[in-house]
């Protein structure tokens, strides 16, 4: 029956749905079993929090991920998808103040509507291994990697300035602080100093960046790029400016990290900054009031709005001086909130001529301005502009005439001889602050006891649980965690010396668990150890991860120091958890975020009633690259239906067609040279995550395999369904409702996701013609069709013999001929 003449309701994606779904689970398809000895595949998407049913972005981000699942279960690789969920987290503690209910209930019952669209959407993955991260049994091993990092020294607690989320009423790392806002709910932070547990994550720094050379070609630059920027290693010296005795505060030195120490004869002065320890313990008794004063307004400028080179300087004096190493000038120290107290010391010797910071400072402030580096720049105390083109060193004594790298090395050698500095690397990583003052978080399992200090909770006694009698009102934020107030919970007798003591009441930022629950899915259910050393041995590192590039720092970073810490342990045998990343972009919809106050927002529940999971699968991958963002506004999921009951329709003729013996014996070898093509470039493409071609490449497959059913042998040729076997593995991939039906149409036993792609026929890969342009005077004039190993002297002599070109030339003469056999002939007429 002719494509053309049938009707489009003999495709039914709710009848395939229906009659497919839950199959595969309940068939157990994509569950790894014991025993089997093929090489392993691991595919990890990054798990989603359970704020609700799927949306749009998960459409995307997960058919990603499951092509690349299927497509090594094709190619015969014994292959692990997980699925797991991230469901700690504010959003379920702040629906539960708001419902006067428990976290627990909000997380667990949209986990469950997530957990069934999941399911809807035909994904490959293994539930066997389902785990949250809010269950007592994943948690124990949370706490348990915390004391473990905390007998290693990893885990500490200081007294330090802090983000300060004034809504949500807790800290935030540097992270999780985005143009000086929170994250999460857009609130500016403030400061606020508090005794908070930290990761001395700096303690990886090196590796954190060294190590990136396993990671070269495998994941997107730019995500390398970001995790180098904000890990910022930096070599220079460390340089100590004796400050003066004022008063009866006795004289000391005053540290600071430069990277550029050859400037050192241009520091005119000092600045530290305003809320930093050091500031509190230098100023003078005569200047204390000013300072007080100007720290409690400095409060109210992020972190961004502190460090803009355009904002008015502001600052006091400290009423102290220092002396610089290399000059020996007496310069005045300045406290102000343009430094940072958390980089470096916390404390900057100003070079005003080749830093605007510094530039801006010094003009508010009147203090002099001396260049000391020979560029061809105006002068900065006359311009008004820093230089900062590179050159050679002048005003600097040793150091002039030197160009900047030799001038930096004389300079560190001249501060180590007079032992007031030394050369150093210096990061602008900071060691990961993982407090958190909220309730529906993993719980720190540490007891505190006035005698014994900080105690690890006994391992016999993990998890730690959560109490399960606070909900609403009672888990509302008051500057200090919930479980504060939890006396009941939190009174303890000490594990070390049997007294009266309390728990740790913060819970653990929500980075800590996603930083190691990719290794748990090894070895679900395991009760003696986080995970199997064997199973991790077996599976890792992830031969895939997949998702959004807004984790390109935060989780990613944490994630690869977590493994780093493993792997010093021995707990794990690599350095890397992801050989391989993918991030996907975003759906947006008119050019833009999808946003209710917009109104271009699209639920993609209603998509999936209009057009099935098929065509919105397939319209998610076939609109562009899986890293560029894909605007629903220029996509077309009807033209997807209508693609996948044409390939439906080539399956079902060739299956009621009935057997059809070798293909080898086909006559049609036009039809199994597309095929055979189709399956070379799709492995090639499906390797280099091109899906938007493999999805063209079918659509030519089905138009080529139409084409022969209706105007050639028919659909009982032995070409015909073999191009609709490939063209129902294949599409399996993207569309796997439609797929397996096809399957079934075409005889296939068990299901296609078992199936394991043929490899292509070399002999069909090699085209039979191709085509010769044939160009006068640089246009085409004519197309020849010729074979692929033609010589020069033929094809020159097919192209001249070309009616077009004949009747062209006549009564001309051919001053010359160009060949680039087999595909272009190039002809100059003569005069």
């Amino acid at each position: 029956m002719s494509d053309d003449r049938s009707t489009e309701q003999d495709y039914d994606f709710r009848a395939l749905e229906a009659k497919w779904g839950g199959s595969w689970e309940e068939a157990k398809v994509f569950e790894p079993q014991p025993g089997d000895t093929r090489e392993r595949r691991y595919v990890v998407d990054m798990f989603p929090y359970p704020s609700g049913d799927l949306h749009m972005g998960h459409a995307e981000a997960y058919a990603i991920g499951d092509v690349a699942s299927r497509f090594w279960r094709f190619k015969g690789y014994n292959v692990l998808h997980p699925i797991g969920w991230d469901s700690f987290g504010l959003p379920a503690e702040n629906a539960a103040i708001k419902n006067g209910t428990h976290p627990a209930e909000w997380t667990y019952k949209n986990i469950e509507v997530q957990a069934g669209s999941f399911k809807r959407y035909g994904l490959s993955l293994d539930w066997s291994r389902r785990l949250h991260t809010s269950d007592p049994e994943f948690y124990r091993w949370t706490q348990w990697l915390f004391l473990t990092f905390f007998k290693k020294g990893l885990a500490y607690r200081k007294d330090s300035p802090v983000n300060w989320c004034p809504k949500d009423q807790t800290v935030l790392a540097n992270e999780q602080v985005v143009d000086g806002a929170c994250e999460r709910c857009g609130t500016l932070v403030t400061k606020k100093k508090l005794n908070q547990w930290y990761f001395k994550i700096t303690e990886y720094a090196d590796r954190l960046v060294d190590d990136m050379d396993q990671l070269e070609g495998h994941w997107p630059d730019r995500v390398l790029l970001m995790q180098k920027n904000w890990i910022g290693r930096s070599h220079g010296a460390n340089v100590r400016f004796a400050l003066e005795a004022a008063g009866d505060q006795p004289a000391r030195d005053i540290e600071v990290f430069t990277t550029r120490p050859d400037t050192l004869f241009g520091a005119t002065f000092m600045v530290v900054a305003v809320d930093s320890d050091l500031a509190e313990e230098i100023v003078a008794p005569g200047q204390r009031a000013e300072f007080e004063a100007y720290r409690e307004k400095a409060k109210a400028a992020t972190e961004i709005e502190r460090q803009a080179t355009d904002r008015e300087k502001t600052g006091v004096l400290s009423g102290r001086t220092a002396v610089n190493p290399v000059t020996g000038e007496q310069i005045p120290v300045w406290i102000s909130d343009y430094v940072l107290a958390d980089y470096g010391t916390g404390a900057i010797m100003a070079v005003p001529a080749h830093d605007g910071r510094d530039l801006g400072f010094a003009k508010a402030m009147g203090l002099p301005v001396r260049s000391v580096v020979e560029n061809g720049d105006p002068d900065p105390a006359e311009s008004g502009e820093p230089s900062l083109s590179p050159g050679t060193a002048k005003n600097s004594g040793p150091l002039d005439g030197l160009a900047k790298e030799e001038a930096i090395a004389a300079a560190i050698r001249l501060v180590e001889e007079r032992g007031t500095g030394e050369g150093t690397v210096n990061f602008r990583l900071r060691d990961w602050l993982l407090s958190r003052q909220r309730f529906w978080g993993t719980p720190i399992p540490i007891i505190h006891c006035e005698s014994c200090g900080e105690v690890p909770v006994p391992e016999d006694q993990l998890p730690v649980r959560l109490p399960d009698d606070l909900k609403g009102e009672q888990l509302a934020p008051k500057g200090e965690s919930p479980l504060a107030a939890a006396m009941e919970w939190r009174r303890v007798s000490c594990p070390s010396c049997g007294g009266e003591a309390l728990r740790d009441s913060d819970t653990m930022d929500t980075f800590v668990d996603s930083s190691w629950y990719y290794l748990r899915y090894t070895s679900p259910g395991l009760e003696d150890a986080p995970f199997s050393r064997d199973a991790v041995d077996e599976w890792m590192p992830v031969g895939r991860y997949v998702g959004g590039v807004e984790h390109a720092i935060l989780h990613l970073l944490y994630a690869r120091f977590f493994t780093k810490v493993l792997y010093d342990l021995g707990l794990v045998g690599f350095t890397e958890p992801f050989s391989s990343l993918l991030n996907q972009g975003q759906v947006i919809n008119q050019g833009k975020a999808m946003s209710k106050s917009l109104g271009n927002g699209v639920n993609l529940g209603e998509q999936l009633e209009l057009f099935g999971v098929d065509a919105v699968r397939l319209t998610m991958l076939f609109a562009s690259p899986p890293e560029d963002d894909v605007d629903w506004a220029d996509v077309s999921p009807t033209a997807s239906s209508k693609f996948l009951a044409r390939a439906w329709r080539v399956a079902r003729d060739a299956g009621q067609a009935g057997a059809a013996g070798d293909p080898a014996d086909s006559k049609d070898t036009a039809l199994r040279r597309v095929t055979h093509q189709t399956l070379a470039q799709a492995n090639e493409l499906l390797e280099q995550s091109k899906f938007n071609v493999v999805v063209a490449k079918l659509m030519e497959l089905t138009n080529a395999a139409r084409k022969s059913i209706d105007s050639g042998a028919g659909a009982g040729d032995p070409a015909v369904r073999e191009a609709a076997m490939v063209l129902t593995q294949l599409l399996s991939m993207f569309a796997p409702y439609t797929a397996e039906d096809m399957h079934e149409m075409l005889g296939g036993e068990g299901f296609v996701a078992n199936t394991r792609l043929p490899e292509p026929d070399p002999s069909l890969l090699v085209a039979d013609t191709v085509t010769a342009v044939v160009q006068v005077q640089g246009k085409v004039r004519a197309k020849l069709e010729v074979s692929p190993d033609v010589s020069e002297a033929e094809l020159e002599e097919m192209a001249l013999s070309a009616p077009p070109i004949v009747r062209l030339l006549e009564g001309r003469s051919v001053a010359k001929v160009i060949v680039r056999a087999p595909k272009l002939v190039s002809i100059v007429p003569g005069k």
